[in-house]
């Protein structure tokens, strides 16, 4: 199916650039993340049901969790790209695993947004994988929302929630939405932004705009509405934050030095559409990135894009592997040709994707901030870079030194090319990486989290019809080695030889067994360079 927009004027590139804004969405497991997905994806017209995410066994899957293995387990271990319209604006929305042996997806999703909004359970306040991928969005100065969740459920006092959100995460907060109650006396949100109250009745259509305006916290229309008890308090706890927070600075958001901050229940659709309303205003346009030879911005006339993701089979009856691009400046079009970087060679695509979760729908062009969709024949690696002919590389999309080490043992002889060939698409989406030992051929998986050996297993055999088992080695890190003096590259690799082996690019890695090993290796060897980054310079 063809899809096209219509406007009663042709619109500039600049003016498509500034109608989109491109996001992620970062959570610990289980803090309601798809959920949220969902529920944004209703109020865009995306989709017309969803089912909340209650446990693994449930029959009705949300839309972003596609694969099955998800489905299976209830949680989320690829990322799902989704767009839809709301108000006019073009909302690309990147639904990231919170799982945290997926953590690598989720950083290189992250080089693909230019804003975040990160979720938090209202009862369990600050996790650990919120920590980490806060660590990421501070690494790329991403300006981030926050929306607690769960409000319907009994959790910690708002005001005690902030102060551990800007202690733990160290990051200012500025509540633009604040609760009445929570659990079974939850009442509703009062938007401090919109200066509107929101009342919560459970059960009632939440996609609606159900807000009062309410510009006089004394007007006694607020008594009426929630009480005289939930009135009073709100009225407290209005004062105490304008008194304890400053105004609302824009500016500082996009900068990210202020994080404006959001109450609801994703579940009950309730506080989403004073998110979404509250995102689309302040959010960031798309922005430009930084390449090998200078800045690209998103409105430089000449197509640019970068892959952060590969997809294989995301559709197992059609067996397509999809490279995931950020488009970063110009436009793309259809059956135009563009230059692969890497490869020094033109490319032409006839059926370009825009995604809406596992439908997808071919697309005439698209411009900076979209996230297209590239069906691909093993042609691209993760941070490929496509431009109209320019030679340059987009910057800050490297695979890390994995963690986690297994032998991978063939089990049936007889499906030896499949099992090769799922190992080489599987890996090409790095959720893991394939080494392979110098002294006997073996092949060596790393990841950087458990889960992920249990995940290629499983597509081996669904989409592969490939078996394997895996064999413990014991392994402290791998990391990639280079040298000014080619010979004693050479010679390093010689002696070392029980401990070397090459990555898929056929780059000489060395497996350290233990930090002892790692410290002596560098220690003996100075003119070494041990990388535990995939993205660094040949000497």
């Amino acid at each position: 199916m063809r899809i096209g927009v219509f406007y009663l004027h042709k619109m500039t590139l600049s003016e498509e650039i500034q109608r989109r804004k491109t996001f992620g969405i970062i959570a610990h497991p289980d803090a309601g993340k798809t959920t949220l997905t969902e529920k944004l994806l209703l109020f865009g017209g995306a989709i017309q049901t969803a089912g909340a995410v209650k446990s693994n066994k449930i029959k009705k899957h949300t839309t972003s969790d596609f694969m099955e293995i998800e489905r299976q387990r209830g949680i989320s271990v690829a990322t799902s790209v989704m767009g839809f319209e709301y108000k006019g604006v073009k909302i690309n929305l990147l639904d990231t695993p919170g799982h945290e042996d997926f953590a690598e997806d989720t950083y290189r999703t992250l080089t693909a947004v230019d804003s975040v909004i990160m979720l938090i359970d209202c009862a369990k306040g600050v996790e650990p994988q919120t920590r980490k991928l806060l660590e990421v969005c501070r690494m790329r100065n991403t300006p981030v929302i926050v929306f607690i969740n769960k409000l319907d459920r009994e959790g910690k006092d708002p005001f005690d929630l902030l102060e551990e959100i800007e202690k733990e995460l160290r990051i200012d907060l500025r509540p633009l939405s604040w609760p009445i109650s929570m659990g079974k006396t939850f009442k509703g949100v009062y938007n401090l932004y919109e200066k509107s109250l929101t009342v919560f009745n459970p059960g009632e259509k939440a996609t609606l705009d159900n807000s009062i305006e309410i510009k006089d916290l004394n007007d006694g229309t607020l008594d009426k509405l929630i009480g005289e008890d939930y009135a009073k308090t709100l009225r407290n706890d209005v004062e105490l934050l304008e008194a304890g927070y400053p105004v609302f600075d824009k500016e500082e958001y996009l900068e990210a030095m202020v994080s404006p901050v959001f109450f609801g229940s994703a579940v009950n659709n309730f506080g989403v559409r004073e998110l979404l309303d509250g995102f689309i205003e302040i959010a960031p346009a798309p922005r430009g990135r930084t390449t090998d030879i200078r800045e690209i911005n998103p409105d430089d006339k000449n197509f640019s894009g970068f892959v952060f993701k590969i997809h294989a089979n995301l559709d197992p009856k059609h067996r397509d592997r999809i490279a995931f691009l950020r488009i970063v400046s110009g436009k793309f079009e259809r059956n135009k040709n563009y230059f692969h970087v890497r490869e020094n060679r033109g490319m032409k695509f006839s059926n370009p994707t825009a995604f809406m979760a596992q439908d997808k729908n071919v697309v005439d062009e698209a411009y900076p901030g979209d996230i297209i969709g590239l069906y691909d024949s093993s042609n691209f690696k993760i941070g490929d870079t496509l431009t109209e002919g320019e030679k340059m590389n987009f910057k800050g999309i490297p695979q890390f030194s994995p963690e986690l080490f297994r032998y991978v043992v063939n089990k049936d002889p007889m499906k030896t090319k499949q099992l090769n060939k799922g190992l080489e698409q599987l890996t090409d989406e790095g959720v893991a990486q394939l080494f392979t030992k110098k002294t006997d051929n073996r092949k060596v998986l790393g990841t950087v989290g458990a889960l992920q050996f249990e995940v290629i297993q499983h597509r081996l055999k669904s989409e592969y019809s490939a078996s394997c088992s895996y064999e413990s080695i014991s392994l402290y890190k791998a990391c990639w080695i280079s040298c000014a003096d080619k010979k004693k590259l050479a010679d390093f690799i010689f002696d070392k030889a029980h401990h070397m082996a090459t990555d898929k690019d056929g780059r000489p890695v060395f497996l350290a067994e233990s930090a002892w090993a790692l410290q002596m290796a560098e220690e003996k060897n100075p003119d070494i360079k041990f990388h535990f980054i995939s993205e660094f310079k040949e000497d």
